[in-house]
């Protein structure tokens, strides 16, 4: 018969009704001696007592036992809660307080239970996608040794064996010297791996990210691998077709019409007629220097050499850079200089306020800002356009994406370029109150 199904009887009633027949078989007892035995009522009380008392004794040890047990059981399943085993459930007869105790007890268990096999579940699963996916990962110790490599990092840094409790440093003196030298940089780098010895073996890019964190109060840190080889070669066989379609078609832009007026500037001599030759002349010339400075663009793109570092001082290069395209500068110029090619942040800078000033944009706010953190200068480009949607903005410092007609999609790709050959970085963003922010962050 289920607990909830018997009568109930709780905990205080039970004692209570025991300790009410002990006394009244006490009772009874002394007035039985004192009548027939021992007549002083004192005499008759101690024998009552020595009679009553094992009764209570041994009544009390068999109210309490069951209690005792279970306070035992409970010891131990709260023991095996706190190690993780919950497959433990407790048993109580009565119907009391005791039942209802017990009863939660079993409910938390079950809930438990379920919550640690939906752990264990989504652990299997998330172990599974970390172990097969093809990105190399490697969990470090700080001064100590690898915690964790999934399959991708053992077959690319030892062969498919176990690295877990290896050194870092006693396995990279085993891997490639682009590896090491991608480790001794610190960050995040792209490294190849060349095959000496193989035939016909295509050199491998790997891109490296590295985070570091705090685990159960040590540092530790997360490197991850990720083969970048089939991915660039998509990625640059796309380039080259839409380097190709812009070359064609500013090509043919500007050949088309010289072809035509070549055509007809033959006509007009053939007919004597040559008045205009010089207005046909003058816009072949005119097609041909937009064509000479489109190639010449793209040459600097792809031929950016190294930068020449020296101090720059801000004051007179940027009034030198108004001589070229008009601007303001907002704010104080930081007196410190930063050490940089002036021809080539001359040539970022143009690029950036053009597309400022093409963003649509009143000329009189176009500003330049320049400010000084602890460890860079940052130069912004200001404006008041239009600004970017989303689209665009993911896609503007790719080289080639323009959304212009006549651009070229080199101008914000050769600042970046130019930013990251000095050891930084560009950043863009739209402004609050509308516009664009265009933002040089260079390493002092």
């Amino acid at each position: 018969m289920a607990a909830a199904e018997r009568l109930r009887i709780p905990l205080a009633l039970r004692l209570a009704l025991g300790a009410s027949v002990l006394a009244a078989i006490a009772l009874a007892v002394a007035f039985g001696l004192q009548r027939w035995l021992l007549p002083a009522p004192w005499a008759a009380a101690l024998a009552a007592l020595a009679i009553t008392v094992p009764l209570a004794v041994a009544w009390a040890r068999h109210e309490l036992a069951p209690l005792l047990a279970m306070f035992r059981a409970l010891v131990g399943t709260v023991t095996s809660y706190r190690d993780g085993d919950f497959s433990f459930g407790l048993h109580w007869e009565r119907n009391d307080e005791i039942a209802d105790l017990v009863q939660a007890h079993n409910a938390l268990g079950t809930v438990l239970r379920e919550q640690r096999l939906g752990l264990v579940q989504r652990e299997l699963l998330l172990d599974t996608m970390v172990q097969n996916t093809p990105v190399a990962m490697l969990l470090v110790q700080a001064d100590g040794p690898i915690v964790f490599a999934n399959i991708a990092a053992r077959q690319l840094l030892n062969d498919g064996r176990r690295i877990e409790g290896l050194a870092l440093d006693q396995l990279l003196r085993r891997t490639s010297a682009s590896l090491r030298e991608a480790m001794a940089r610190g960050g995040d780098a792209l490294f190849t791996v060349r095959h000496a010895g193989e035939r016909d073996a295509e050199d491998e890019i790997y891109h490296l990210a590295r985070r570091a964190f705090t685990l159960n109060g040590k540092r530790h840190e997360l490197l991850l691998l990720r083969h970048l080889t089939a991915e660039l070669r998509r990625q640059e066989v796309q380039t080259w077709k839409k380097v190709i379609r812009v070359i064609s078609h500013e090509l043919n832009n500007s050949l088309a019409p010289v072809a035509s007026l070549a055509h007809s500037a033959t006509e007009l001599v053939r007919r004597g007629q040559v008045e205009r030759l010089p207005e046909i002349l003058a816009t072949v010339e005119e097609r041909a220097r937009h064509l000479e400075g489109f190639i010449e663009g793209y040459a600097r793109f792809a031929k950016l050499p190294a930068p020449r570092k020296a101090p720059l001082d801000w004051r007179p290069f940027l009034e030198a850079l108004t001589l070229h395209v008009p601007f303001t500068v907002a704010g104080e110029l930081p007196e410190h200089a930063v050490q940089a090619d002036a021809a080539q942040l001359e040539q970022a800078l143009l690029n950036l306020l053009k597309n400022a000033h093409e963003s649509g944009s009143p000329p009189q706010q176009v500003q330049v800002a320049v400010r000084r953190s602890a460890d860079a200068m940052a130069v912004e480009v200001l404006d008041r356009g239009a600004g970017m949607n989303e689209q665009v903005m993911s896609n503007a410092l790719v080289p080639f994406y323009s959304t212009k007609r006549s651009g070229t999609g080199l101008g914000l790709a050769l600042a970046r370029e130019i930013a990251e050959a000095h050891g930084g970085r560009i950043a863009l963003h739209n402004r609050e109150g509308g516009g664009l922010a265009v933002t040089l962050i260079l390493p002092l």
